[in-house]
Parts: C-alpha cells; sequence; structure tokens
C-alpha cells in the first residue's frame, strides 16, 4: 500500500482577498457510504469572510477539530467572530462546533428552520443564538457583502441552505455541484479530470432526489454567480455553465425514466439513511427512477401520491424502543391503504440491540399481500461495505424485476423481416472473446461473464471491455480500480458458474479454484490465461460503459488450449 499523507488543512484567497477558502483534507478513504467508494479521499470546505463582520462556513468533522481550530486562529481572532453558516447540520461536525462555541460563545448561528431544531436537539443544554433568515432577509457583513439566502431542502438534507454573496458573487452551494477528490488545486482548472468523479457524486448524492434537484437549480439559476463554493472538492470556476447544463441533464435523465421506485426511510442517526443511499444507487444504475422520501420531514398527502405514481416501493426503518418509529407507522399505513397488491415491496433497517421494526414492517406487507422483490435487509449499527454492497445489488435486483415485469405486460408485436431485424442479425455476427472479468475493492468482489473485450491498444498494452451499467461489478471498473481478465478455455464449463443469477451479496467465487493475482483480484485456475489491468478511462456508451484498461501483467495458464468464442444470432442481446 503507498504512504498514506497526514490529514491537513489547506487555506487560501478565493474571488478577494477579504474571503478564504479553508480545505480539511482526507487523502484516502474516508467512510463506508457509497458516496466515497472511489477512495479518492476528499475535502470537507469551509469558508471565511471577513468584512466589518466575520462569518465562518461550515466547520468541518470532528477528526478535524483540534487542527481546524489551530489553523482558524491563526487567521481570525475568534473572539471576533460574529456568524457560523451552515449549509446543513451534520451530527459528526458538531463536536467542532462544540468547541468553536465554547471559545468563541458571542457567535449566531445562521442556518433554516430545519436547521434550527437540529440545532437544539443537538445542544440541548445550551442556550444557543440562532438566527433563521426569513423570505428575502439578507445578512449584511460590511464591505458589499450583503448575504442572500437559499433554502433548498431535500430528503437527504432537509435543511440544506445556499448563500450568495454579491460581492465577491460566490455561490455557497453545500452539497450541490460537489465532488470527493482531494489534491491541491483549489478550483476546477483541469475540470475535464473531474468529470467521472462529479458524475459519480451525484448519482450517489442526488439521483435518488433529482425532482428537488431541478427546485434547487431553478432557485439558484437567478443568482449570477461567478463561483460554485461547494461543501466538498474544488471550487467551480472554469466549468460553472457546464457543471450547472450537467445538472440539470442528469437530473431529467432521473425524472424522464418509465419506472419509478418509491423509496420511504426514516432515520435516527444516519445509518438507515445510509443503507437508502446505497440502495437507491443499486437501482438508479439499473435506469430505474428513485422518488427518495424522508418520511420525518413529508406530509402524508405527498407520500400518498408518490406510492400511487410508483410502480414498486421500499420501505426503510431504525428500530427505537423495540418499535418503527412514529412517522414510519403512518407511512406504512398510507402504503397499506394506497398501494396496489401488485406492487413490488422492499423492507430494510439499522438497529442497535434489535431490529424488530424491519420484522413488523415485512409481517404487515407480506399479510396484505404484497410481494417482497429481495430478501430483507438488517444492519446493525453502522453498516459496513459489504452490508452496502449487499444493497447496491439489491436494488438492482429489485429495478430489474420492475423492468421485466413491464416488458412482460407489453403486448406482443409480430416479428416483421425487417430493415431493423436484418441489421440487429448481422451486429450479431461479432464474436467476441469470453472471459470473467474479476475484480475486488477491498472487502468487496464481484465478477461478471465478459464476450465484448478486444485489444485496444499495443503502446501501451491496452483493451477495452463493455460493462452494461446495471452489472454488479461495474462499480469496480472506474478510472483507478484494478481487475483481471480471466481468458476461459474452450471446452471447460467455468461459463455456466457466471450465467447463473447471484442472490444479493452471495460470494460469485464460492466453489471455483481461485488464486490471487498480485493486484489482489480472482485468478480462476481453470482459465486459459489471465490479464492484470488497471482501469485508465471510461466512455458513456447508452446503456453499457466501455472501459479502458493498461495491462500491467498476464500468464498463459494453459498452453494448449483455445481461447472460447461467443457466438451470436442477434445484436440486441447477449
Amino acid at each position: 500500500m503507498p504512504d498514506v499523507k497526514p490529514r491537513d488543512v489547506q487555506v487560501a484567497s478565493i474571488a478577494a482577498a477579504d474571503t478564504t477558502i479553508l480545505r480539511s483534507r482526507t487523502w484516502d478513504r474516508l467512510k463506508f457510504e457509497v458516496e466515497y467508494s472511489l477512495q479518492r479521499g476528499t475535502t470537507a470546505n469551509s469558508y471565511l469572510i471577513q468584512a466589518d463582520k466575520i462569518a465562518l462556513f461550515d466547520p468541518p468533522g470532528e477528526s478535524f477539530t483540534e487542527i481546524f481550530l489551530q489553523e482558524l486562529h491563526q487567521y481570525v481572532d475568534l473572539s471576533q467572530l460574529d456568524y457560523v453558516i451552515l449549509g446543513h447540520v451534520n451530527p459528526n461536525r458538531t463536536i467542532t462546533l462544540d468547541t468553536l462555541l465554547e471559545l468563541a460563545p458571542q457567535v449566531t448561528l445562521v442556518c433554516s428552520k430545519p436547521g434550527a431544531v437540529a440545532l437544539r436537539t443537538a445542544f440541548s443544554d445550551r442556550d444557543l443564538k440562532i438566527w433563521v433568515p426569513r423570505a428575502d432577509e439578507t445578512l449584511d457583513l460590511g464591505r458589499g457583502h450583503q448575504l442572500q439566502f437559499i433554502p433548498i431542502p431535500t430528503p437527504r438534507w432537509p435543511d440544506g441552505l445556499c448563500t450568495y454573496d454579491p460581492q465577491s458573487r460566490i455561490l455557497f452551494t453545500d452539497k450541490l455541484f460537489g465532488a470527493h477528490v482531494c489534491g491541491d488545486e483549489v478550483f476546477d482548472e483541469n475540470w475535464k479530470r473531474l468529470d467521472e468523479d462529479r458524475r459519480f457524486y451525484y448519482d450517489c448524492l442526488h439521483a435518488a432526489q433529482s425532482r428537488q434537484v431541478e427546485v434547487a437549480l431553478d432557485k439558484l439559476s437567478s443568482f449570477p454567480a461567478k463561483f460554485y463554493a461547494p461543501g466538498h472538492g474544488p471550487i467551480a470556476r472554469y466549468s460553472l455553465s457546464r457543471f450547472t447544463h450537467d445538472y440539470q441533464q442528469w437530473s431529467q435523465q432521473q425524472t424522464n425514466q418509465d419506472l419509478t421506485v418509491a423509496l420511504i426511510y426514516a432515520s435516527a442517526y444516519g445509518n438507515t439513511a445510509t443503507l437508502a443511499q446505497a440502495i437507491a444507487k443499486g437501482i438508479t444504475k439499473a435506469g430505474v427512477a428513485v422518488e427518495s422520501i424522508n418520511c420525518e420531514f413529508t406530509d402524508p398527502a405527498e407520500i400518498q401520491a408518490a406510492v400511487e405514481k410508483c410502480d414498486g416501493f421500499i420501505i426503510g426503518s431504525p428500530t427505537l424502543g423495540g418499535h418503527m418509529p412514529t412517522q414510519v407507522q403512518t407511512a406504512l399505513g398510507t402504503v397499506l391503504s394506497t398501494a396496489t397488491k401488485t406492487k413490488l415491496a422492499g423492507v430494510f433497517g439499522s438497529y442497535g440491540w434489535s431490529g424488530e421494526a424491519v420484522d413488523e414492517i415485512e409481517s404487515k406487507l407480506l399479510d396484505a399481500g404484497y410481494r417482497l422483490g429481495f430478501e430483507s435487509i438488517r444492519a446493525k449499527f453502522k453498516p459496513t461495505e459489504v452490508t452496502l454492497q449487499q444493497c447496491k445489488e439489491a436494488g438492482t435486483d429489485f429495478a430489474q424485476a420492475l423492468k421485466k415485469s413491464k416488458k412482460s405486460r407489453t403486448p406482443w408485436q409480430p416479428v416483421s423481416n425487417s430493415q431493423i431485424d436484418r441489421t440487429e442479425q448481422a451486429v450479431g455476427r461479432i464474436a467476441g472473446s469470453l472471459c470473467v472479468l474479476a475484480a475486488k475493492r477491498e472487502n468487496v468482489s464481484s465478477a461478471m461473464l465478459a464476450s465484448w473485450v478486444t485489444q485496444a491498444s499495443f503502446n501501451p498494452p491496452g483493451l477495452t471491455v463493455a460493462v452494461a451499467k446495471d452489472r454488479t461489478v461495474e462499480s469496480l471498473t472506474h478510472t483507478g480500480d484494478q481487475f483481471v481478465l480471466n481468458i476461459l478455455q474452450e471446452g471447460r464449463n467455468v461459463r455456466r458458474h457466471f450465467l447463473k443469477s447471484f442472490a444479493p451479496g452471495e460470494d460469485r467465487f464460492a466453489g471455483l479454484a481461485v488464486q490471487e493475482a498480485e493486484n489482489g483480484c480472482p485468478v480462476l485456475s481453470e482459465a486459459l490465461a489471465y490479464l492484470e489491468c488497471t482501469v485508465h478511462n471510461r466512455m458513456d456508451c447508452g446503456d453499457h460503459w466501455l472501459v479502458y484498461a493498461i495491462v500491467e501483467n498476464g500468464k498463459v495458464l494453459q498452453s494448449t488450449g483455445m481461447t472460447a468464442v461467443h457466438q451470436r444470432k442477434s445484436g440486441s442481446h447477449y
């Protein structure tokens, strides 16, 4: 393993001398949440405006409390700090906030109305100074910094708040327009290199709340921003127009999907929300939209409307005092009285000492005659990386079941000998080597049977593999990931193993003779040969990703065998 740089705080002036960014940098993986799974580190961005009055935006989490406050003290006398503006209230950041309030008790906290409720709950023993700006109210810091506030509630962050500074034309976007990458670049001057990370960030955090994101984008469009200052990653300066267009396009793609899943949940400590995020990622990657509903902050009429409209629904709940919370009970009642019995259902949840809530929900749904799309998921305390992978796979299976059901209901059309049919038959005559792509990242591994494989370059030696977007292994084929391409031998039966269906979280290599390559990925002992590869780039190709990888190492295992070839009759399916 390469040496990982220690955590630090990078400080730089932005836009003007009186506006500063403090980037709390984590160079390795921060947490197990799906959004961090590319393992490129992240930055927790805080901002400081020093005008006639001084405002600090979004102090970081507790792992940075000491070094952040030390660095902050180099730039401002904490006794002179007037405001702390919070884009949302994160339980992980209350430790830093608590320490800051000890050093600067005069501070007024600025947040949305739901944020104020969360703060008073988190600091029940403190007499907090909180200001909740009403519509059109501004905060005058002097020298032209007349801050304007834009509430942007979403299911995941119902207390979301953006801030616009007309003096610097910086729009502080909190969870919007971010990326989980860590480096020295404060701005996005090399923005093309950020494309994959920005899309992954959106898919993980916002695809399941695209409707609310579209509303937020509409609100923010009236502000003539020159910079987007997000909570994570580089400040958007050079790609502002393109980045905005991307968010609009990605959100539109979600709202235009034919099928929708209502993902209804509540989360006491954030663990159930983390499970919901992973399930949503699995659903959306399979081409089905998600309507994410945090029932703690959603009107029952809105839940009813979503359930009536959706093609399937999934309910998630923590267990509190041996039961599901009242909000989940109410939402479940709405579902039972609204959803037709033909709609596919799912259940998940987290718990500390007992998990009765999941059992209660599952029992009521089954008794009512609903069919479950996956085995109910239960996570004790904080979900592990393996559990989150299981959630993603369950979400993908759920989406595929909905698509299959819709296809079976589509009226049969007689096949004609049209030009389209002839073209598909011609495309189907393209043959490819039959391989097994096997990948592993930390404790998560997966594999798939692949035949759309070809050598792509001599120097460096490279190849391309087409990976369907709803494949489980797709999440392990991002830039920088490593995999082994097992080239199969004609006449062997190992292909049959990978043609079968796997349950969410099931070991793809159980019962097979497997070795470990130098890059840590599985090598099938029955393979004709294998290649150790590192993903160099990906291209979006409709329902597939075209993955270009550099071959780092390889070996022929069976010197006399022939490569297995996949012959097809149609170009419309495998």
